[in-house]
This record gives structure tokens, sequence and C-alpha cells, in this order.
């Protein structure tokens, strides 16, 4: 899931060198933390955080067939 959200972050900002995904997972749950540019945060969360919520989707049809539950943080 790191490499998914890594992937669809970096197409969206500005600066792609400056996004750093950590991963933690803690039995069948995962936390992604995706961390940008102050500049880029408007990009990641869009509109009223309907980018944010795509990319929560987006990994959560991925994760459902690992059979596990990922959230994504934007931080």
């Amino acid at each position: 899931m790191k490499e998914l959200v890594e992937v669809i972050a970096k197409a969206l900002v500005d600066n792609p060198e400056e996004v750093v995904v950590t991963e933690k997972a803690e039995g069948k749950n995962v936390t992604v933390e995706l961390h940008v540019a102050p500049a880029d945060m408007g990009k990641v969360i869009g509109k009223q955080g309907r980018i944010a919520k795509a990319i929560r989707s987006v990994v959560k049809a991925a994760s459902s067939k690992d059979n596990k539950r990922v959230d994504v943080e934007i931080i």
C-alpha cells in the first residue's frame, strides 16, 4: 500500500522529491502516513477533501484483497 500512495501523491504534487510515505502495521490494521511539502498540501487534500477521500477509497479497495484495514493519514 505504501507504494500505491507514493505513486498517487507524486503525480499530484509540484515537489515529488518531498513526498515521504511511511507504513505502520499492527495486526490487520495498517496506517499509511503521507508527508508532503506545505505548499502541496492543498493539492493532496483537494476541495472539500475530495482528492484525499479518493486516495483513501483506492487504497481501501486495494487492501480489501489482502483482508487488511488500511488508514491513510495526510500529515
